[in-house]
């Protein structure tokens, strides 16, 4: 078998030139106006027959600077985090930055593990996506005084920029788009709500609307993401309870709107015909399902580029005071909120 020759170094690059390691360094740093004509083609000669690629990451640490950006995804299945990735990575790339991925999968000991991780790689600064992390996760975050942006979930007690939806006037547009198409028995689903300040806004929002029309009953109800038996037998029951009026169900996200429709199906109820539905974050999918879902469609790219850029801002000195930056949503309608005969 064969084995890859050793990879040139500096001292190989000078030897082969016939110069010394600091007229190449000068050479890659670009001064080459301190360079001769001749020193500067010997030492391009030299780079080329050698293949000679310089290490990105041992320039950079000598500088102090290692131009990379740590992102920690709870949950690269959901979505919402895919196309805020896109939004990031984008903006790394302008901006000339490194993107250095870490997916948890709302595991503390890869959680623990990956924040060890970016430390050691030096990261400059630290984007956040956090919803579903263990607390005892961002309590190390906290502490880590890396320059540091969330999106979408909020720490509690912990001053950082944020960047995400405005939940309050999402939610608000969601609420009252299906009151104005006359459903009068809504039930607003979302996952546990625990600290998770997404959740209870876009909560509060949904009972402060329904609150201005006495004559439409609104529940909540709390399901874990995963619970399909508990997740039918609440819409069962939701709907068996108010089967004379006109019932509609908002889902806090994506990946619950995917679990409602199935449940919906599982039931033989039919969205647009026999139930409303509206759901958070819009799905390649839902122009597709049945007569389609209607939809709050987050600016999902445009919060992951805003959230980098925020972080870079950190990194280069800007004290500005802590902010969130909130962006609005669009309502998507499909079939699926249409006024029920």
């Amino acid at each position: 078998m064969k084995t890859r020759p050793p990879r040139a170094t500096i001292s190989d690059v000078a030897r082969a030139a016939k110069t010394g390691k600091t007229s190449v360094s000068r050479y890659l740093n670009g001064e080459v106006h301190v360079l001769s004509p001749d020193l500067k083609a010997r030492i391009e000669q030299a780079i080329a027959d050698l293949n000679y690629r310089p290490s990105q990451m041992a320039r950079g640490l000598k500088r102090g600077r290692t131009r990379l950006i740590g992102l920690i995804i709870a949950d690269i299945t959901n979505p919402y985090s895919v196309d805020v990735l896109s939004g990031i990575e984008a903006a790394c790339r302008a901006r000339g930055f490194t993107l250095l991925m870490c997916n948890t999968n709302n595991e503390v000991d890869r959680e623990q593990y990956y924040l060890q991780l970016l430390s050691s790689y030096q990261v400059e600064g630290i984007v956040v996506n956090a919803v579903g992390m263990h607390e005892e996760v961002l309590n190390r975050l906290q502490q880590s005084m890396l320059p540091m942006v969330l999106i979408d979930r909020k720490i509690p007690d912990f001053a950082c920029d944020v960047v995400g939806l405005n939940n309050p006037e999402a939610s608000q547009n969601a609420t009252q788009h299906l009151l104005d198409n006359g459903y009068d028995a809504l039930l607003f689903v979302s996952e546990p709500l625990g600290s998770v300040n997404t959740r209870r806004e876009r909560l509060a929002a949904f009972r402060t609307c329904c609150q201005r029309h006495p004559q439409v009953h609104a529940e909540n109800a709390e399901v874990p993401l995963h619970d399909a038996p508990l997740l039918a037998e609440c819409l069962r029951d939701f709907y068996q309870r108010h089967h004379d009026k006109r019932c509609a169900v908002i889902a806090a996200n994506g990946a619950l709107t995917l679990q409602v429709a199935r449940a919906l199906q599982s039931l033989a109820l039919r969205w647009g015909e026999d139930i409303g539905l509206l759901g958070f974050d819009e799905l390649e999918w839902a122009a597709l399902a049945g007569v389609g879902i209607t939809t709050l469609k987050q600016p999902t790219w445009q919060i992951g580029y805003a959230a980098l850029e925020r972080v870079i801002a950190r990194i280069e000195g800007s004290d500005d005071a802590v902010y969130e930056q909130v962006f609005s949503g669009e309502l998507v309608e499909r079939g699926s909120s249409q006024p029920l005969r």
